[in-house]
């Protein structure tokens, strides 16, 4: 363990600690409770929109989390997740959703649970990009999309 001085509490030092261990009552836990992430970088995907992965590892298979980037006139690409409940929940702008062939407009609060296998893609309407939440469970990984055009 390293002696480096990370933070004190009421004067007292605190050792720095490895990202998988942790103090207490005493005893050393091992965990893998912190992941270092570097800062995440948007990607223009095949589906028509740009993604920002914020959580999707192997450590926490349970769920994903992303923003996806929609430009103004712009309908994603039609398909499905196998396997896996996709959220989303709309940050900012105005879109026209279709799940399973039924079509409703959304906007920045809206919620939207889209069930394993069922068809979805969304259009950008409005003079801005159309931002939501992409949050999967379990986590996102290519091998479940599947693209219906």
């Amino acid at each position: 363990m390293s002696d480096h001085i990370i933070a004190s509490v009421s004067g007292k030092a605190l050792p720095a600690i490895s990202s998988h261990a942790l103090y207490t009552n005493g005893q050393t836990t091992l965990t893998n409770y912190f992941i270092k992430g570097d800062r995440p970088a948007e990607f223009w995907t095949e589906e028509r929109c740009f993604i920002t992965e914020l959580c999707n590892t192997a450590d926490a298979p349970g769920g994903s989390l992303a923003i996806a980037r929609v430009e103004p006139g712009v309908t994603t690409q039609l398909h499905c997740l196998a396997g896996l409940t996709e959220t989303y929940i709309v940050i900012e702008g105005v879109g026209l959703m279709e799940v399973d062939g039924s079509r409703f407009s959304i906007a920045a609060g809206d919620q939207v649970v889209i069930p394993p296998g069922i068809s979805q893609r969304v259009t950008a309407l409005g003079e801005s990009d159309f931002r939501f939440y992409c949050l999967c469970s379990p986590r996102f990984i290519a091998e479940r999309y599947e693209n219906l055009e």
